[in-house]
């Protein structure tokens, strides 16, 4: 005989048995009810119920006998057996064998959200050529992986729209916000975990609304909290004046672009930008670590209403920013042709600050011999060298279009990230402008942040100099190289291709030539604390004056340069210390993987270094 007492002190709501019936295991035998709550007492054992103590609406005590079942072998299990009351109130599928109508009320509503279930929305936005905010983070996230958080929030208009109409027309108030995984197959679930955030062009323009701040508010504390990067997709309008359903007046008091600017230095920040983004979108922005817009894009602080309403003039978005503008002025830093290539570039950026990879192609060492012509005054492309460092497909250049003396790229050697700068010959001889210094500058101060070493490559006749540079505020650009490089954690490595006169050169190298974890040079390198012939009409200016003008004084200038130059050679600073030492360009690589191992093995440096990356 096996007894069932209650398992805790409660009412008896229902005895689902009477005396005499067959039971299954499983099979629901009565319902007691405690604290409101409902506590089901279900048949352990085949048998027949003997009797039953008690009755809906008794009180029992914890351990008090509620009934008895004789276990017997077989129940009878045609259709005269009798059938006791087993069925749930909360089972899984409906007696129609369906789902619960919960979680169906629940299913029908996420599915007004995806884009399957709102056709004219997207079939405008394909028309465009673009793609709705979901293909994108479809597309950037590693498959099934992307877990939406506000999925079912609502644009705050209640008081103004039916609850149907914000339902099908303001899905996710205009901003899809969740955690996925990029780039997992090559680091780990763990270590490729993102917060992903996308104004949506199809709900409001994408325009900022009381739930997607609060919305974007939440994802940017876990973010920070979690030390996960952001990926933004920031097409939209700005802010919207609609939302009714709060006693707000200005909303200057949103607290979304604080949360967000303090994520600078702390984990990289990727925006992406098809289409047109104003305003508040711009301003989020314009705080991310690096910008991939498409070409078709439009990047303003303001849109046409704004300019108008400004009073000043009238003007189309596509007149705001466009993206040839934007690029050429540093404000882009990858421009793409589409947002499929826009979401590669954010994949492959991400994958920089996710850890190395363990198989890599290396490139032919030998190209490096060929790089530097051997005509000293003959210019040539030194992202050919960066090319040929890295490992093959690894380089991604930044800010292409702005700064254009300096290049800057991140890449790998070994597997391992590092970031990389190269003087730009092709571009005032290599000579460092306002621009590019602060390309630089900025560069430093973003591999400076994430923990990515640097590789600088070295060909500068110096620092930019005469009136019109000077007016440009020249001195105050080209020392934001010094700083940045004073305050660096990451290990630095310099190789000096060609030229590496004065300042410039300096600053190319962390601040001086053994400031780097080491400083080498190329065969073809040359050294002077000034252009040669520059420091040769100066230095010699009385010697020259005294020889006869003509022949006589072109040949005593052509030796004194002459001999400048064996003096600045490689070989004799090597020989005197002041660099580290001269090797074959196709030793390059293999000198910063060895270096890295070593410098990276160390751990980061100075570790009270100022973790910013500035906007500009």
């Amino acid at each position: 005989m096996t007894e069932l007492r209650a398992p805790l002190q409660a009412l008896v709501v229902e005895y689902c048995v009477t005396p005499g019936a067959d039971v299954r295991q499983g099979d629901l035998l009565l319902i007691l009810e405690a604290m409101k709550m409902e506590h089901e007492i279900r048949a352990p054992v085949d048998g027949r119920v003997q009797a039953v103590f008690f009755a809906a609406g008794d009180a029992v005590e914890k351990g008090d006998l509620l009934l008895n079942i004789e276990q017997t072998i077989a129940i009878r299990r045609g259709e005269d057996a009798k059938k006791p009351h087993n069925l749930s109130p909360d089972t899984v599928s409906s007696p129609a064998g369906g789902l619960r109508a919960d979680l169906q009320r629940v299913i029908d509503r996420h599915a007004l959200t995806l884009d399957a279930n709102r056709p004219e929305a997207v079939a405008k936005r394909h028309a465009l050529g673009l793609r709705t905010a979901r293909e994108n983070i479809a597309d950037l996230c590693d498959a099934g992986s992307f877990k939406e958080y506000g999925a079912l929030a609502v644009a705050a208009q209640r008081s103004r729209r039916s609850e149907d109409d914000l339902v099908r027309n303001t899905p996710a108030d205009g901003m899809v916000t969740g955690i996925g995984s990029i780039n997992a197959a090559l680091f780990g679930a763990e270590a490729a975990q993102a917060v992903v955030m996308a104004y949506d062009a199809t709900v409001l323009a994408g325009t900022q609304g009381l739930r997607n701040h609060q919305k974007t508010d939440r994802l940017l504390g876990i973010a920070l909290q979690n030390r996960l990067p952001v990926v933004l997709m920031a097409e939209g309008g700005g802010g919207r004046p609609g939302d009714t359903d709060m006693p707000i007046v200005a909303g200057l008091h949103v607290g979304t672009f604080a949360s967000f600017a303090r994520l600078n230095g702390q984990v990289p920040v990727v925006g992406i930008v098809a289409g047109r983004c104003f305003a508040g979108n711009a301003a989020l922005l314009g705080c991310c670590d690096v910008i991939i817009a498409t070409r078709g894009s439009n990047i303003g602080m303001g849109g046409p209403a704004m300019v108008e309403g400004g009073g000043l003039g009238v003007c189309t978005p596509e007149q705001i920013g466009p993206s040839e503008v934007q690029h050429a002025n540093g404000v882009i830093d990858v421009r793409v042709d589409d947002e499929a290539a826009a979401v590669a570039a954010a994949r492959h950026y991400l994958s920089f600050f996710q850890g190395r990879v363990a198989a890599f192609t290396a490139p032919d060492p030998q190209a490096l011999r060929d790089v530097v012509p051997e005509n000293r005054l003959r210019v040539y492309d030194t992202r050919a060298a960066m090319v040929g460092i890295v490992d093959a497909g690894s380089l991604l250049e930044l800010r292409t279009g702005f700064g254009v003396g300096i290049h800057t790229a991140l890449g790998r050697i070994e597997g391992r990230p590092v970031g990389l700068l190269a003087n730009n010959p092709l571009h005032l001889g290599g000579a460092i402008d306002a621009d590019a210094a602060d390309k630089a500058a900025r560069f430093m101060q973003l591999c400076n942040a994430h923990g990515l070493p640097l590789v600088s490559l070295v060909d500068t006749p110096g620092f930019m100099v005469g009136p019109d540079i000077e007016a440009q505020a020249q001195v105050r650009h080209v020392s934001r190289m010094f700083i940045a490089a004073a305050h660096l954690r990451v290990p630095f490595f310099s190789v000096v291709l060609r030229k590496g006169y004065g300042l410039g050169a300096m600053a190319m190298t962390a601040g001086g030539f053994h400031a780097p974890v080491f400083n080498v040079a190329w065969p073809t390198g040359e050294f002077g604390a000034m252009g040669l012939e520059g420091a040769v009409r100066l230095g010699y200016r009385k010697e020259l004056a005294a020889a006869p003008e003509g022949p006589a004084r072109q040949a005593l200038y052509d030796r004194l340069v002459a001999q400048q130059y064996e003096n600045g050679g490689a070989l004799n600073m090597a020989a005197t210390l002041e660099i580290d030492a001269v090797i074959d360009p196709a030793e390059t690589r293999g000198w910063l993987a060895q270096g890295l191992q070593a410098a990276c093995a160390a751990g980061p440096g100075n570790t009270e270094s100022a973790r910013m990356v500035d906007s500009w």
